[in-house]
């Protein structure tokens, strides 16, 4: 699902060059390689409807002292996910799948990821990443952890919550860092992508997550994203 809809719009944008620049300054239209219409409404024929986000409690990401770690170890490599048990943690992974040109540190068998170069996928630049500066691209659960806590992860038995967690697959991309702080543990129906061309590639890989996950969406969610799926080719 990820490489049909995401390469054909990577391609664009890195082949324009340079960094820290808009590249596609397409006002509303769905960037070169959006999901079409028909099937984002497939997607929302597959996905149960809730009428609001529930909230069960217990949830505690962090995995020190007393906390309950329920996604377990941030970007563990233990974990039955595409990726899990190479040597290499998640984070690693989905910059060295998201980043055009990754520089990999020696002796680490092209797993830490030095530097390269992003087409973020939230905003339409193109942003180099240096470690130096970790927090300038992040990676984002496309569904949050939070959110699909709320919405039924809570009931999963342990390594579903983990693989889900460390999905490079479905579920995480390399973004910017600050649209991914913007965002938190926000639904379709609090937020989208700042840049309105990169919604229907959004609306078709939150809705791919909640397919493959058996997750639902809130009423307002589907509203949402249906209004997406009007404006997408």
């Amino acid at each position: 699902m990820r490489l049909l809809y995401v390469t054909a719009w990577l391609a664009v944008i890195l082949s324009a060059g340079g960094c820290g620049v808009s590249l596609l300054d397409l006002g509303d239209a769905p960037a070169p390689g959006s999901p079409p219409r028909a099937h984002i409404e497939e997607l929302l024929g597959r996905v149960a409807t809730v009428e609001s986000r529930p909230h069960p409690g217990g949830y505690q990401r962090g995995c020190s002292g007393r906390e309950l770690c329920v996604f377990g170890p941030a970007w563990t490599d233990d974990q039955d996910a595409a990726g899990g048990h190479d040597g290499c943690d998640t984070r690693n992974n989905v910059l060295a799948i998201d980043l055009r040109s990754p520089v990999f540190r020696d002796g680490t068998r092209d797993c830490v990821v030095l530097s390269g170069v992003l087409a973020d996928p939230y905003s339409g630049e193109v942003l180099p990443f240096d470690r130096a500066d970790a927090k300038a691209v992040q990676i984002d659960h496309v569904y949050p952890l939070a959110a699909a806590w709320d919405m039924g992860a809570s009931t999963w038995s342990p390594d579903r919550r983990i693989r889900f967690a460390n999905d490079v697959t479905f579920n995480l991309l390399a973004v910017n860092g600050a649209d991914n702080q913007d965002k938190g543990d926000q639904t379709p129906q609090d937020w989208l992508p700042p840049n309105p061309a990169y919604h229907c590639f959004y609306a078709g890989k939150y809705l791919s997550v909640a397919v493959e996950y058996g997750l639902p969406v809130t009423r307002a969610d589907r509203d949402a994203l249906a209004e997406v799926a009007e404006r997408c080719p």
